[in-house]
């Protein structure tokens, strides 16, 4: 090893490996080939795990932001769903010989709140005539009727409404019940 001092005070060192100073340079004989090629799986085990995680964090990611974009309006809608269940109470509420063109103007009112819920993909459940679903269906009483199926609804007396074909609120029904 020689070194070499300069003007400004910095030093040049230079390291000459020939072959007197073999004695310097020393190898360890630990670590061996088999130990090289241990943590080399290792190291690659560890690779293929932290990218497997990360693939794992962006599809759990990406399903999130999909299920926030389909799902975050969904309080916003059910709220509104009490709208048209007002609208409906004012349709029904019309007599015979009350104003047609008022009646005429709450309905096209009820179709045009129901088309715009439409395209935020909320859609009615009006299960008359249908099996009963406690999935879909609130049963809040039941009939005795031996000219109808058992456990069909025989009554709608709220719709009920599904966004995403989920069940955001459940239609209130009467079921048939002929069994004791």
């Amino acid at each position: 090893m020689t070194k070499k001092r300069h003007k400004n005070g910095k030093t040049d060192v230079n390291h000459d490996l020939d072959s007197s100073n073999d004695a310097d340079v020393q190898l360890d004989e630990s670590i061996t080939i088999d130990d090289d090629n241990q943590e080399i799986n290792e190291l690659n085990d560890k690779l293929l795990r932290s990218r497997a995680e990360l693939e794992n964090f962006k599809k759990r990611h990406e399903t999130e932001v999909e299920k926030a974009l389909k799902f975050g309006v969904e309080s916003l809608l059910v709220e509104l769903v009490s709208v048209v269940d007002n609208l409906e109470r004012a349709i029904s509420s019309f007599s015979k010989d009350s104003n047609q063109e008022d009646r005429e103007g709450i309905d096209l009112t009820l179709k045009s709140f129901e088309s715009t819920l439409e395209k935020f993909n909320m859609r009615p459940i009006n299960p008359l005539n249908e099996n009963f679903n406690p999935e879909q269906h609130e049963a809040v009483g039941t009939v005795k009727q031996n000219d109808s199926e058992e456990n069909s609804v025989i009554e709608v007396l709220q719709r009920g409404w599904q966004l995403h074909n989920r069940t955001v609120r459940p239609a209130r029904v009467i079921v048939v019940k002929n069994e004791e």
